[in-house]
């Protein structure tokens, strides 16, 4: 997903509801954090340090932890929630209007009704089957993107080989290749047109 397809899904919950609070937070959530959906699910108050500097424990594949850094609007969702529906050091954050666990498929479902609303404004979303995981996927190509290193985002996402994130930092070279190939052509295009070359 391009950032401004997030943008337009973390827009569409109605956050004038508890429902619509819970689910910008735990989309915001995965976001920030590149969790796969049953990590973000799992997580406890206990887990998470809203005091500078903000962070999450994650527990992933394998009982491994990692820390993940929370971005200020994060921190402020989560306490925004946590007011709203406080929930013991050792309950679950994200929950139901009974307070019951949430479970993967539930949310699938919710996000795939956000993804429909927001692809009326953007069409672009209208042919990507977004999932919870588009979400990780899409944490990881922004961090390679906005240059930060590639063994830090390892860390961040919990990868277990530094190849499987090269997978992002090859994909993000590939997309930056066509983009200068469509530059070029269109260069080449104007070029032609203009009679000869265009001036440095």
């Amino acid at each position: 997903m391009e950032p401004a397809e997030v943008t337009a899904i973390l827009a569409q919950p109605d956050r004038t509801t508890l429902e619509g609070q819970r689910d910008h937070a735990l989309l915001s959530f995965l976001y920030n954090t590149g969790a796969r959906i049953q990590e973000a699910l799992d997580v406890c108050p206990q887990a998470v340090r809203l005091d500078s500097p903000a962070c999450v424990r994650i527990y992933g594949k394998g009982r491994k932890e990692r820390l993940c850094p929370l971005w200020p609007e994060t921190v402020a969702l989560l306490k925004a929630l946590l007011r709203q529906q406080p929930r013991a050091n050792d309950e679950r954050i994200f929950v139901n209007r009974y307070g019951a666990p949430l479970g993967a498929s539930g949310v699938r479902w919710k996000l795939a009704a956000y993804v429909r609303t927001a692809a009326k404004t953007l069409p672009s979303l209208a042919s990507k089957k977004v999932t919870p995981h588009s979400f990780r996927h899409a944490t990881a190509c922004h961090l390679v993107a906005a240059g930060v290193d590639i063994t830090v985002i390892r860390s961040w996402l919990g990868h277990v080989s530094l190849d499987t994130t090269n997978h992002y930092a090859q994909a993000n070279l590939e997309t930056k290749r066509r983009a200068l190939e469509r530059i070029d052509g269109r260069s080449k295009s104007a070029s032609r047109r203009d009679g000869g070359a265009i001036p440095a």
